[in-house]
């Protein structure tokens, strides 16, 4: 295969401020510090995945503005093929402005979609996917989405769904049949099926279809659930200081893909993401404290 994981979704730039506190009315602060970086749930999984050596591509529609130019132009330094985004003339990108609060990595973000809309499925390069071992995506460019989908299943590409905090939307339940990594987000998990525990909303997304179930928890960790009925519990990763937790749930997905790319179990997956996901919380934007693979390793070995 060309690619471990190619990702389909959408690509923001975020500017991020660090202040003593969110937003509760009007309210005028100085910001501790701020930073510029690229965003977005699946693309900055794809980062993650990058910085650890695996390769990757992006599909998105993004505006010929100079935020357009800016998300483009980090992806490739970084390492991921950009020769699936497609550039819509004469629109504008997605942006994102993200309050950190200082004494607990807590974020109120505010997201601005851009003028350059959804991904026609007529733009969407079907042999990046078909030349994926993993198509990644988390439900953005909704048509796009479902037929991508379904080209990867017909082509054997394992399909991995994001559901984030927040983001259930009714018609995903036509998408998740469709999904062989399902890894979600504890309030998405609740959203979605109305279990009263996380071992009974991995059971009843379970029956959607997909092989894995992974449902995370913040600070408690992750529980996941396979078709042959194991069910674990994933600790999550102690850090000295949590600088910002903007990335941490897309940095886990990144640190999982790349294990099941690289032929590990679930369980030696989900302790990579688990690490990735408490590395990125060091620095402040999504993707500034994402690890090389000897920076994870090293990180692991520490703990055992």
């Amino acid at each position: 295969m060309k690619y471990d994981v190619v990702g389909l979704g959408v690509c923001t730039m975020d500017l991020l401020m660090v202040v003593d506190e969110l937003p509760g009315g009007e309210l005028v602060q100085r910001a501790h510090a701020s930073a510029l970086a690229g965003g977005g749930p699946v693309a900055t999984a794809l980062v993650a995945l990058a910085r650890l050596g695996a390769r990757t591509a992006m599909l998105d529609l993004v505006g010929d503005d100079l935020i357009g130019r800016m998300i483009v132009e980090e992806l490739k330094a970084e390492g991921v093929d950009t020769a699936g985004m497609v550039i819509d003339a004469g629109s504008t990108s997605s942006q994102a402005s993200i309050l950190v609060r200082q004494r607990d990595g807590d974020r109120a973000i505010t997201f601005a979609p851009g003028t350059s809309g959804e991904l026609p499925f007529e733009k969407l390069n079907l042999c990046m996917i078909r030349e994926a071992k993993i198509l990644h995506l988390n439900g953005r460019h909704w048509q796009a989405c479902l037929e991508a989908a379904q080209v990867a299943r017909e082509a054997g590409v394992l399909v991995s769904f994001d559901g984030g905090s927040h983001r259930f939307r009714p018609e995903h339940c036509e998408l998740l049949p469709l999904v062989d990594i399902c890894i979600v987000a504890e309030e998405y998990a609740e959203s979605c099926t109305g279990a009263s525990s996380l071992e009974q909303a991995a059971q009843a997304l379970l029956q959607y279809g997909p092989k894995v179930v992974g449902i995370t928890s913040g600070t408690r960790g992750s529980f996941l659930l396979s078709r042959d009925g194991k069910f674990f519990h994933q600790p999550a990763y102690p850090v000295e200081q949590v600088v910002d937790t903007t990335g941490a749930g897309d940095a886990y997905h990144g640190g999982f893909l790349f294990g099941l790319a690289q032929g590990l179990s679930l369980k030696e997956s989900a302790r990579y993401a688990s690490a990735v996901g408490a590395l990125n919380t060091a620095a402040l934007g999504g993707r500034a404290a994402l690890p090389t693979l000897s920076q994870l390793k090293d990180f692991l070995d520490l703990r055992g």
